[in-house]
């Protein structure tokens, strides 16, 4: 069976573009989004999002763990954020390889922010039957693709009612008020 090499989805978010850009341009926040990752550790002097800053993820899957080493592609504010992982690890990202690449397009949408996640299998060396039989193993009897789908999901949603629920509070407190502020 051929693989999908790519999913997305999008979602409306009642925030400005470049409010959503500062929480998903940092990769220590992702945890709180995201089903699997854990948050990470920036590498290097440079805290802020910029092409090439190198970032070790923390995963979770069931009792499964695993931390990537990531670099990041795409750093336009208020745009697009965009990193690839490649290499991964139980403790420490040691093997090397193309895994995969994540991007987050925002587009300004009536006053919203229409995000979009895209997951992408970078493992285009492995024949598919044997990436099939790896993924069946690794997500207990889906593909990646399927598997990334729900992922892709559960963070857009989460980092909705993260957005709004921030959104809400800032509203409340009048001027100076954090909106847009990162959390965590």
């Amino acid at each position: 069976m051929r693989r999908t090499m790519s999913v997305s989805d999008s979602i409306l978010i009642g925030a400005a573009p470049s409010a959503v850009y500062r929480q998903l341009s940092d990769p220590t926040a992702m945890g709180r989004w995201s089903p699997e990752n854990r948050g990470a550790s920036v590498l290097g002097g440079r805290r802020d999002a910029h092409v090439g800053m190198v970032f070790e993820g923390r995963n979770k899957r069931g009792a499964f763990r695993w931390t990537t080493r990531c670099t990041v592609t795409a750093a336009d504010p208020g745009e697009r954020f965009a990193f690839r992982v490649h290499a991964i690890g139980v403790r420490r990202p040691r093997l090397p390889g193309a895994i995969a690449l994540w991007e987050y397009r925002l587009e300004a949408v009536d006053g919203c922010t229409r995000v979009t996640e895209t997951w992408t299998d970078n493992r285009r060396s492995w024949p598919d039957a044997l990436a099939n039989a790896f993924d069946r193993v690794a997500t207990r009897g889906h593909t990646f693709a399927d598997f990334q789908r729900g992922n892709i999901r559960t963070t857009l949603e989460r980092l909705k009612a993260a957005l709004e629920q921030d959104g809400e509070r800032a509203a409340g407190q009048g001027p100076g008020g954090a909106g847009g502020t990162r959390q965590g």
